[in-house]
């Protein structure tokens, strides 16, 4: 590969002022699993929160969906991405399912539980590689380039990039000229940051809940659609117009334990009182599940006889008035 590898000090160091320069690709290890047949997406409608008849609609379809399968007591399951890969109502619809790689053989046996004679195929896509692409300048990444399977804005929120869908082995260098091969670990960090959870750890199967995650948030669920596994407590949720927990980005600004925040840990206030739980981090950066009520209070997680302080912020693409 003629492509440049990112080092440290990191994502956030590399990007910042780095108006028109080249973007940093970082190799993701989420698993993609093909959707396809003339019943893929309304096979896919009534098992994920989002309206996926949108990627078969005639006109402008989105070529990407974000969406979680929730069990049946509204909680996640599973995040996935959706991707279009038909090009037109005419073509069999094909769309490729982006999900956390720990949970590939479940999702499949989650998906072909359902499926009872549906029209469709599910198989996963070991020939595929799948990219996050952060660049310096959006305007600098081509709309699509020949050796991109798919090359799409991350259908959540602008600040995550984009989107990219390879044949293993592709050269990046021709697909995004001038970018950079990056750690996937400053991946992490960046979304850590701006508060995005990603997978299995950030959304513990069966405990996470949908708008508790910022789902909505991240376009990721349809309010009028058809019914779909999970809705009834998710729409009774959001028509009370009352979230009172959110997950949200945290720092550890003084030095942490050498074995780092375990996951799961709680949170206090300094007063002693619950404010929420620790998802998962890396380094000084983290995503926790927090009570609004102390968003703007001092906070801790109590450790070995010790207290580690954490401070939490809203992301800045969150929609105003979002955390009251």
């Amino acid at each position: 590969m003629l492509v440049r590898a990112i080092t440290a000090p990191g994502l956030r160091r590399w990007c910042r002022g780095q108006r028109g320069a080249a973007a940093a690709c970082f190799p993701l290890g989420r698993a993609l699993l093909g959707v396809r047949g003339a019943e893929a997406a309304a096979f896919l409608q009534g098992l994920l929160t989002n309206d996926v008849t949108q990627l078969v609609a005639e006109g402008d379809a989105p070529p990407a969906l974000y969406a979680h399968a929730l069990n049946v007591q509204g909680r996640c399951l599973y995040d996935v991405i959706l991707y279009r890969l038909h090009r037109s109502t005419a073509e069999e619809p094909h769309i490729l399912l982006e999900c956390d790689s720990s949970v590939l053989g479940s999702i499949q046996q989650h998906l072909k539980l359902y499926k009872i004679r549906r029209k469709v195929t599910i198989s996963p896509c070991p020939d595929l590689s799948l990219w996050a692409v952060i660049p310096g300048d959006t305007s600098s990444l081509p709309k699509g380039a020949h050796q991109a399977l798919l090359l799409t804005p991350d259908p959540r929120t602008e600040v995550m990039g984009w989107r990219l869908i390879a044949k293993k082995g592709a050269d990046l260098s021709e697909i995004i000229p001038g970018s950079q091969v990056g750690d996937v670990q400053d991946y992490h960090r960046h979304r850590y940051k701006q508060g995005i959870p990603e997978g299995v750890k950030d959304l513990p199967p069966g405990v996470a809940l949908p708008l508790e995650s910022n789902l909505a948030f991240m376009n990721g669920i349809s309010f009028t659609k058809g019914c779909y596994i999970g809705q009834e407590l998710t729409a009774r949720t959001h028509h009370m117009g009352v979230i009172r927990k959110r997950l949200l980005p945290v720092t550890f600004p003084g030095p942490l334990p050498p074995a780092g925040i375990p996951e799961g840990a709680e949170i206090l206030t300094r007063a002693g009182k619950r404010a929420g739980k620790f998802r998962a981090g890396g380094g000084e950066l983290g995503i926790a599940l927090l009570r609004l009520a102390h968003l703007h209070e001092p906070l801790c997680i109590p450790l070995a006889g010790d207290r580690v302080e954490l401070r939490a912020t809203t992301p800045e693409w969150w929609p105003k008035g979002a955390a009251k």
